[in-house]
């Protein structure tokens, strides 16, 4: 039962407004110096016939409830914490809020964000630099800072690569003025890829030098090993056989022919002294 005196001071609460709590009645007096919360602004209690608005266990006076930089008051109105301080949103996302890459306006606190390479986007202003369709999470591809979806991408700036007919986004070889995907550019004998390595081209199609050796390189007469035009390198050539440089000496005293007259003996090649004396 409600006692007719106050449980702190046992005044008489007759005629008296007076507080209900735990099964107990204190008059406003206690219970605001017992109960009253401190208002995070001015310090002072809130009293027990005022409004406690209360924000993560802390306590404000209605009138204190501001914001702590342009003080219009947060009652009713959207707002943000930042490092203990209350903002409107308006002050908050002057301060803190990520700019838009595009309209380099705030992105304010509440809005979907786009983002995309460390830079961020209104969700309207994350769109298609051509169609001006929004991206969303659709796959994309930049070019010179601007994003594409991939069709317009496709329609304006795309090559196709020579072999597969596909779109090349990134990379890819050049051959015989022809775009190729690095992964379609191979070898017309072994098809291994070519990309980054030496090949010699024959009748328009690149071969890896394994290849060409052993499908059209000449063996030298002397070492029996494949003769390459590869970094300029010189070979003879003499009633159908051929000779690495290195390789066309004298049988006898292998002396270097190259440059030189010399005489033959059935399958051998020999100096004009060498060759004499025989």
């Amino acid at each position: 039962m409600t006692s007719n005196h106050c449980h702190y001071c046992m005044e008489s609460l007759l005629g008296r407004k007076y507080v209900f709590r735990e099964e107990n009645s204190y008059c406003v007096t206690c219970y605001d110096d017992l109960f009253a919360n401190s208002c995070e602004e001015c310090k002072k209690p809130i009293e027990c016939d005022a409004k406690d608005l209360a924000y993560k266990g802390h306590h404000w006076h209605e009138a204190c409830f501001k914001c702590a930089k342009c003080n219009h008051s947060l009652v009713e109105n959207p707002f943000a914490a930042k490092d203990e301080l209350l903002l409107c949103t308006q002050c908050y996302s002057n301060e803190y809020s990520s700019k838009c890459f595009h309209c380099q306006k705030a992105i304010m606190p509440g809005s979907r964000k786009m983002e995309f390479k460390g830079n961020c986007w209104h969700e309207t202003c994350f769109v298609c630099q051509y169609c001006r369709q929004p991206l969303g999470t659709k796959p994309l591809i930049t070019k010179d800072n601007e994003n594409y979806c991939v069709p317009c991408f496709e329609k304006q700036f795309a090559h196709h690569c020579y072999s597969c007919k596909k779109m090349i986004t990134t990379g890819g070889v050049t051959y015989h003025d022809q775009p190729w995907h690095k992964e379609c550019f191979l070898c017309a004998g072994c098809k291994k890829q070519l990309s980054g390595q030496r090949f010699i081209s024959k009748d328009d199609h690149p071969y890896c030098l394994d290849c060409f050796r052993k499908l059209y390189a000449k063996m030298c007469a002397v070492c029996n090993k494949p003769i390459t035009a590869l970094g300029g390198a010189k070979f003879i050539s003499f009633e159908e056989r051929q000779w690495h440089s290195a390789c066309f000496n004298c049988v006898k005293c292998s002396i270097s022919l190259v440059g030189q007259g010399f005489l033959t003996q059935q399958d051998d090649i020999l100096c004009r002294e060498c060759g004499s004396a025989a």
